[in-house]
């Protein structure tokens, strides 16, 4: 008999309050415990349905609503880990090193890719993500707009970066302003993070 595995919340790298005035208290206390726990939740759940149906049959089973609220809910979380990750205290600036050579051969500038990644989520139509990923195909990096948590990827590309455009990541703070919190993202980017996801997708 097959052992379920499950996915898992992962602590904040860092306390509640800890990337103020960028994103409040609040808002990370209810967008991780809340929000990220539900899509881990959820994608729990799927995988739950699926093994019941191995072991009793998939006769009137919605097959396609359960793969897709697996797809739906384990991309969320894989994404919502990303992000946390991505963030520090004391962000901002510009990478240096092997990354930064990237973004200039991909975008021309940093300031390049920076109004490109920025202009890609501000426009996400309705909820979704911007995402700076590695395409192996192509060998550089190329920005993606996500809709939901799964729908318009490149199956082969791997996630470095993302900022998250749902409305719970940002409306307590910014009412309906998107832009404004896109713009004052950057400042708490960790270019660290990014920089090791670079190395570790080469």
């Amino acid at each position: 008999m097959s052992v379920i595995k499950a996915y898992v919340l992962p602590d904040l790298p860092y306390a509640y309050d800890a990337l103020e005035p960028v994103l409040s208290q609040e808002i990370l206390r209810l967008h991780h415990d809340r929000h990220h726990a539900g899509y881990v939740n959820g994608a729990n759940a799927a995988l739950e349905k699926l093994e019941s149906a191995r072991q009793s049959g998939f006769a009137n089973f919605d097959i396609r609503a359960v793969e897709r609220d697996l797809a739906f809910n384990a991309s969320g979380h894989v994404l919502h880990s990303l992000y946390w990750a991505n963030m520090r205290p004391r962000g901002g600036g510009q990478p240096g090193g092997a990354l930064a050579d990237a973004l200039n051969a991909s975008f021309h500038s940093f300031a390049a890719f920076k109004q490109q990644l920025g202009a890609a989520a501000k426009a996400v139509e309705g909820s979704g993500w911007g995402l700076l990923v590695y395409e192996p195909e192509l060998k550089q990096l190329v920005t993606l707009q996500v809709q939901n948590h799964q729908n318009l990827a490149i199956q082969s590309a791997v996630p470095l970066l993302t900022v998250d455009v749902w409305e719970h990541a940002y409306y307590l703070q910014y009412k309906n302003d998107r832009g404004s919190y896109v713009d004052r993202w950057w400042d708490v980017v960790n270019w660290d993070d990014v920089a090791r996801r670079y190395e570790k997708a080469l």
